[in-house]
């Protein structure tokens, strides 16, 4: 079976991407730490190029705020993990041998997150301009498609038609 957008990444991602159903966090519990501290292993940067990395890298899913990036830089800083100094009027932050540490610990952690990211930098540019006239005509792909699960899902040969349909479709827009 091919692997839709519904099922393509942990935590329903990114399906929650496409504002069906509940907001979802594109940052588990403690996992903004880890992303400051994995772009500080990659050398110095402001608060305010860690927001903005953090936007690009999510292909803009996820907008970085002051008012957790500054925080998670104070606390990262009282435990030693970054420190700071100021450079050209900006504080600037540098990862400690015990940040290092600390990101060395949890490397799948750190994998995923990016993993996750690259993710959704593939799906920016989603809801542009230019590709809203293709949302009526995918809706109704999406409607029509779930009509014929009904009917013909439950059949070994109905699942794999319907998926053979769906992988051509998307081959043939690919070629384009």
């Amino acid at each position: 079976m091919s692997k839709g957008f519904f099922f393509a990444g942990p935590g329903g991602f990114p399906f929650a991407a496409f504002g069906m159903g509940r907001r979802s966090r594109f940052f588990e519990s403690g996992e903004i730490r880890l992303t400051i501290l994995s772009l500080l292993s990659e050398g110095p940067k402001h608060g305010y190029q860690l927001m903005k990395e953090m936007e690009e890298r999510s292909g803009g899913m996820y907008k970085a705020s002051a008012g957790s990036v500054y925080p998670t830089l104070q606390q990262l800083e009282d435990e030693g993990l970054v420190e700071s100094a100021m450079i050209g009027g900006r504080r600037t932050y540098n990862l400690t041998a015990a940040g290092r540490k600390e990101l060395e610990n949890d490397p799948e952690t750190v994998r995923r997150i990016w993993e996750r990211a690259t993710q959704a930098e593939d799906w920016s540019g989603l809801w542009s301009p230019e590709t809203m006239f293709i949302y009526g005509p995918l809706i109704g792909l999406f409607k029509t498609g779930v009509q014929t699960v009904r009917r013909l899902g439950n059949t070994k040969d109905g699942a794999e038609r319907i998926c053979a349909i769906l992988d051509k479709a998307r081959r043939d827009l690919e070629a384009l």
